[in-house]
């Protein structure tokens, strides 16, 4: 998502033989690294339900998944 210099990113629960555009299982978030402090919004109920599933959250969710924890 976004275009040049300007990066926006959705945080998606996806099948790991799909490619990385491809199809995702859900949206469960969004990420913009321009904005100051809150950037990102993330369901962080659904993200532990897809954790608790068998999930593995990139290193950037996991920090995201710790800052939203902190905030709540």
């Amino acid at each position: 998502m976004g275009g040049l210099n300007d990066p926006y990113f959705r945080i998606v629960v996806a099948d790991k033989r799909s490619p990385r555009d491809g199809r995702f299982i859900e949206e469960i978030g969004n990420y913009n690294p321009k904005v100051k402090g809150m950037n990102f919004k993330l369901d962080v109920g659904r993200a532990q339900h897809w954790i608790s599933k068998g999930a593995v959250p990139s290193d950037t969710v996991r920090s995201l998944l710790k800052k939203a924890a902190k905030a709540a």
